[in-house]
């Protein structure tokens, strides 16, 4: 699996102009699925980003987690983090797992966030979505549960 996770002031997704999903500080986490991940690549990625410190302490130190700053995740779905763009000038999205596994994967992660007693709010799974953030630093990060 692999997410782009952009911390964040604020953030929303809306699909047919209706919020499906909002949070105030936290992280906006961009998540895709691949064929061979499992449940403990979920594991990984749920564990990292909720534990990660990339939120600053009170002497401007990226020190503190998700968890120490009580912040909350909008999770989005997105297969074209698997998108391979090396031939021709059209992405090849064939390394992105079907729907039906990716959803799967995607709610096992959405709830062991929330087992990490992190709020997730969330896209609407293969729709068209619009996502606004305010992205706070920047920080933005790349990772992948192969990766480990």
């Amino acid at each position: 699996m692999r997410a782009v996770i952009q911390r964040t002031k604020n953030a929303s997704v809306t699909v047919e102009g209706k919020t499906t999903g909002a949070i105030d500080s936290g992280l906006v986490v961009l998540v895709g699925v691949t064929h061979d991940d499992t449940v403990d690549d979920a594991k990984y990625l749920a564990n990292k980003i909720t534990n990660l410190r990339i939120f600053e302490d009170d002497q401007d130190k990226m020190n503190l987690s998700l968890k120490d700053v009580h912040g909350k995740v909008l999770s989005i779905s997105q297969f074209t983090l698997y998108g391979d763009c090396r031939k021709g000038r059209r992405p090849n999205f064939m390394s992105a797992a079907k729907p039906d596994k990716a959803e799967e994967l995607y709610e096992v992660f959405n709830n062991l966030v929330k087992e990490e007693g992190v709020p997730v709010e969330t896209g609407v799974f293969g729709a068209m979505m619009d996502v606004q953030l305010h992205n706070a630093g920047p920080v933005t990060l790349i990772i992948d549960s192969k990766d480990k």
